[in-house]
């Protein structure tokens, strides 16, 4: 039964890290091609590269990040939480994709985690230890700090930026950012896989060491292989109602004040990773990053009430998720004879 189940949760990470690269290819190429600095294939293969070569490199962190994530119980119990909590994730991000709108994976996914392990411990199982932890640094504190940093420094480095090509002829300044966005794409594509693709891995190592099969002192080659090709593979895939809705219907936006978001995204997402080893989600910072760098403009033309329903889903994503992975693991507790 640990085989049979271990081999779920692996199936529904390869999923979950699909989904990811699917969804949240949108933060990479959908200004690139709303401002025409790259054709849709050419963004979406150079975002597949650089999420490639991100999560591979990721995979130093993963090992670190697993240990100070959260604690599973060991055995049939530690996997079905990750199996209902991957489940849930997976399903919740289909249907924001369907409705076109951006979201985090990383807070479904601890999210989801906390439900399972709540519904774990209501049965009568093990629970997860440290979720209080990891909600707090991981949803709450990301979800409340880091679009709004990105939003700030976004409208505020649009003064700089503007002021330093203010004598150049407009079709010479977008030609110039045309070019620098082509950049900030893959470096936003970079950072999505440094970010990512360390955590697929760690749910992986948290599965292994629930099952017994590694000490989770190393990460297996497969471990990375596994979420760096299917991170890769979804965002091959392209995930363009997503692209829509942040490159046409969230604000306007042109290819100064699209390097400006995608720069700062990048920057943040890289120290996030490399500096403070701190989860932050790729699309709540590429999001507010347009949402920022567009709204410091003449005539702002944010559509509030899209961004309304964004912040309001973003808000429900942790609490619908876990609702979700609640329900899974009750369904799954039967199965290890809980």
């Amino acid at each position: 039964m640990t085989l049979f189940i271990f081999a779920l949760v692996v199936l529904l990470s390869a999923a979950f890290a699909f989904i990811n690269g699917f969804r949240d290819v949108s933060t990479s190429v959908a200004l690139a091609v709303r401002t025409r600095a790259l054709t849709p294939t050419i963004a979406v293969l150079l975002a597949a590269l650089f999420n490639l070569i991100g999560a591979f490199l990721s995979a130093g962190l993963a090992v670190a990040i697993s240990q100070n994530w959260v604690a599973l119980p060991p055995g049939n119990s530690g996997l079905t939480i990750i199996a209902a909590g991957l489940a849930s994730a997976c399903a919740w991000g289909i249907f924001l994709w369907w409705r076109g709108i951006p979201s985090s994976s990383t807070h479904a996914l601890v999210g989801g985690l906390a439900g399972a392990g709540t519904a774990s411990a209501v049965v009568g199982g093990n629970s997860v230890s440290g979720v209080d932890q990891s909600l707090l640094f991981q949803v709450v504190l990301p979800l409340a700090l880091s679009p709004v940093v990105a939003f700030i420094a976004a409208y505020l480095l649009v003064f700089p930026v503007t002021w330093a090509a203010r004598y150049a002829q407009p079709s010479v300044v977008n030609k110039r950012f045309r070019a620098a966005q082509s950049i900030a794409a893959g470096a936003v594509a970079f950072g999505h896989g440094l970010q990512d693709g360390q955590r697929i891995s760690a749910v992986l190592i948290l599965a292994l060491l629930a099952a017994g099969y590694s000490d989770g002192g190393s990460l297996p080659m497969w471990v990375a292989m596994l979420s760096a090709v299917m991170i890769t593979v979804g965002t091959l895939f392209g995930g363009w109602r997503i692209s829509h809705t942040i490159g046409y219907r969230l604000t306007r936006i042109d290819p100064l004040r699209g390097v400006v978001a995608q720069g700062f995204s990048a920057l943040l997402l890289f120290i996030g990773a490399i500096g403070l080893h701190w989860p932050l989600s790729t699309t709540h910072t590429v999001t507010s990053a347009v949402l920022g760098a567009g709204e410091n403009q003449q005539f702002a033309t944010s559509h509030r009430k899209l961004v309304t329903r964004i912040l309001s889903l973003w808000v429900l994503t942790p609490a619908a998720t876990a609702a979700g992975a609640f329900v899974l693991e009750l369904a799954l507790s039967p199965l290890i004879g809980v």
